[in-house]
């Protein structure tokens, strides 16, 4: 029996300080003690810095309510804090909407696939360019270069800048299948000069 008791006195969770100024004893409570009452505070709200937060709330509580519960048990009154003040919050926050049974079917959300998809493909047409179309289009298109800044960046001519920009994107919209090449876009007519005559 003399050795179980001993094991209780040994536990630091069991020990509580008579000693000292109310001060003193509250910082040596809250030493001990604040990693228990945060791995509460966290289990009950699910977040670390509301848990922070709890606790500290309850350290403030339990300082101004010390000479009361000081020479009792300080931990279970924080602990007890800590709860009321967590549904306190829950209750606070808690808004009640109510919403027809109709309105809950939810519509046709984006959940982001098509991106990935359309990326995916892109990035599949482009490597198929050439390296000197691909690097025009990127630098022009995905990087917004202007074309006087990815001549100077590839160093090469402005003009093979745009020549290499017609054709890299003429050649990702044969790839990708969307259609119309860059002349037609730009409204002139897609034919060499021998057809024009």
């Amino acid at each position: 029996m003399a050795s179980d008791d001993a094991a209780v006195l040994d536990d630091p969770r069991a020990r509580v300080v008579t000693t000292g100024t109310a001060a003193e004893r509250f910082t040596v409570f809250a030493r001990e003690r604040s990693p228990e009452l945060s791995r509460i505070a966290y289990l009950l709200c699910g977040d670390a810095h509301r848990a922070a937060d709890l606790v500290q709330l309850a350290l403030e509580r339990t300082y101004r309510a010390w000479g009361r519960v000081g020479d009792g048990d300080p931990f279970a009154y924080a602990r007890r804090v800590i709860a009321t003040a967590r549904i306190d919050s829950w209750r606070r926050t808690r808004r009640d909407v109510l919403v027809a049974p109709a309105d809950l079917r939810p519509g046709a959300a984006s959940d982001g696939t098509q991106h990935v998809v359309d990326r995916d493909a892109l990035v599949g047409a482009l490597r198929q360019l050439p390296a000197g179309q691909r690097r025009v289009v990127v630098l022009r298109y995905l990087l917004d270069r202007t074309e006087k800044q990815t001549a100077e960046d590839l160093g090469i001519s402005v003009g093979a800048v745009k020549s290499g920009a017609s054709r890299g994107l003429d050649r990702l919209r044969a790839v990708l299948g969307t259609g119309q090449s860059a002349a037609a876009q730009a409204g002139t007519p897609n034919t060499s000069r021998k057809e024009a005559q």
